[in-house]
């Protein structure tokens, strides 16, 4: 049994696999929800991804279990990384682009990843990640609007907005709601040049966006906790762990 630790900004996602099988995946987690869960299946080899801890960090928090990676700028890969700074490249960005290296072999893919952050993150057909964009996500818009203004309230998302807003918040709502939307496909359209794209979302705006989408897409909650697994697969063949 592998287990593949994503921890975000916010919360933790924890997900057990056996061999390329995911047999169960929880999110929302904090460290100490998934220490627990961790002790309790007890899995035989671990990858750890983190947004915002160190390694040293990460090393103490998960020191009672053996066999781990924790993945890092010198973490082997089964995809080739053609960031110029790959020192400041998200270990979830990466872990995205080699899930779907593996879901879209000898594809250009276009991961779209909706969270904190939005990133599109662009993977060419012979298996190299270039790089892509980020951008605010739907939550630090509405929050960057109220703690930059005096006078703007602070909302939150309430589905799809009318395009023409008839109050404060409605207007707010559609700016940033249907705002998101536009660039979403206006970025969209511009990758469009290139050859057989796949268009890959996801991240935990994905399913509130998926309808206004112009294109065909391809949905994948758990991206990034698939290329994980497929990462910490290729370095238990190389023996790359922290005993």
């Amino acid at each position: 049994m592998n287990a593949a630790i994503d921890l975000g900004n916010t919360f933790g996602k924890l997900a057990f696999f056996e061999g390329l099988t995911l047999m169960s995946y929880e999110k929302g987690l904090d460290i100490d929800s998934i220490l627990i869960s961790l002790k309790k299946v007890n899995p035989e080899k671990i990858i750890i991804c983190s947004v915002t801890k160190s390694i040293l960090e990460l090393n103490v928090l998960f020191s009672n279990f053996k066999n781990k990676h924790i993945l890092s700028f010198e973490s082997e890969l089964p995809i080739k990384n053609g960031y110029k700074t790959p020192k400041t490249l998200g270990y979830d960005r990466i872990a995205a682009a080699v899930g779907a290296f593996h879901q879209f072999p000898n594809e250009n893919c276009l991961i779209i990843e909706m969270g904190t952050a939005i990133k599109y993150d662009y993977l060419n057909k012979n298996g190299t990640f270039e790089g892509g964009i980020i951008s605010p996500g739907l939550r630090m818009r509405f929050k960057a609007l109220h703690t930059f203004t005096k006078k703007l309230p602070l909302i939150k998302e309430d589905g799809i907005p009318e395009l023409i807003g008839t109050s404060t918040e409605s207007c707010i709502r559609s700016g940033v709601v249907n705002g998101m939307a536009a660039e979403i496909n206006g970025l969209i359209s511009k990758y469009q040049e290139k050859e057989g794209l796949k268009i890959i979302i996801g991240g935990g705006d994905a399913v509130f966006f998926e309808s206004q989408i112009n294109y065909p897409t391809f949905a994948a909650s758990n991206l990034v906790l698939e290329g994980l697994n497929r990462i910490l697969i290729y370095n238990a063949e190389n023996k790359n762990f922290i005993k």
